[in-house]
């Protein structure tokens, strides 16, 4: 474990990880176009053929890329803190981000693969199915957009706040009245924009949005590929005591409320509400 890493090359990495997401949303688009049965996990979430689909389509293609680092995926077996921890570098994967809204038909629902390295994500693909829209990041590379048909991807990067228009967005299945509380102190124009699954993320990080603030429950693998995106287009994920959120580093799984934040210059600290500064960590 105290051995160095080797480098990885991770322009030619976010190439093939990219490929894998494609791979990934066409299993999940053939369920989506079908009459799917729904099934209920252990804690209630639902679990559709197309969550289990895009799982082994992607745990099967990182294994074959990288035999020699281990994948965390939201539909894995659980595994103890004692083996993960254990891990310096390892593959979070969220299958299909936004069960939901995939149940709900709304599009809105995304293909999450992540690289963590030392508690970090520094390598993030984000695939839209529907829209086939891809969002794909890493450490020293950059953040980038691919639209269907454009041929090449276009770098993208967070916005400067202007403080008479600010542009609030959050989930489309689960509101907060923290959420609330904070747009009723934000000056000038606000505009909400409801949006699922880690799409949310990838709004602040290509500009269209300036915050989105998570006063609820979420998981590790929903947020680490996009968490990537923003940070390389400019922007910062934190908990609301504006520490980084990190990966791997503690026995449970969860994300402390965070915010999605993309211009830190701006004085969002002092407008955070304190129903949700007052629980920092699950």
């Amino acid at each position: 474990m105290n051995q160095p890493l080797p480098s990885l090359d991770f322009g030619s990495l976010l190439d093939s990880v990219r490929q894998i997401a494609e791979q990934a949303a066409n299993r999940i688009l053939e369920v989506y176009e079908s009459e799917f049965a729904i099934a209920l996990k252990d804690d209630r979430s639902p679990l559709t053929q197309a969550d289990l689909a895009s799982h082994e389509t992607i745990c099967e293609a990182l294994q074959q890329l990288t035999p020699d680092i281990p994948i965390l995926s939201e539909e894995s077996k659980s595994l103890p803190f004692s083996v993960r921890s254990q891990w310096p570098r390892y593959w979070l994967v969220d299958p299909l981000d936004g069960t939901k809204e995939f149940i709900k038909r709304n599009g809105e629902f995304t293909v999450n693969i992540a690289l963590i390295d030392g508690h970090k994500s520094v390598l993030g693909v984000v695939h839209v199915p529907v829209s086939k829209v891809c969002y794909f990041a890493a450490c020293g590379v950059g953040a980038f957009k691919l639209e269907p048909g454009a041929g090449t991807a276009k770098r993208i990067q967070t916005r400067k706040v202007d403080p008479r228009n600010l542009v609030v967005c959050g989930s489309r299945s689960h509101g907060s009245e923290a959420v609330q509380e904070l747009i009723s102190k934000l000056p000038g124009e606000v505009e909400f924009i409801s949006q699922g699954s880690s799409l949310k993320l990838c709004l602040v990080a290509e500009g269209r949005a300036d915050i989105y603030p998570r006063f609820g429950l979420t998981s590790e693998w929903d947020t680490a590929a996009s968490q990537c995106v923003v940070e390389q287009a400019g922007g910062t994920v934190t908990d609301v005591t504006f520490r980084p959120v990190t990966y791997n580093a503690k026995d449970n799984i969860l994300n402390p409320f965070f915010v999605v934040i993309g211009d830190p210059s701006f004085g969002w600290r002092e407008l955070l509400p304190q129903s949700a500064t007052a629980v920092s960590a699950p």
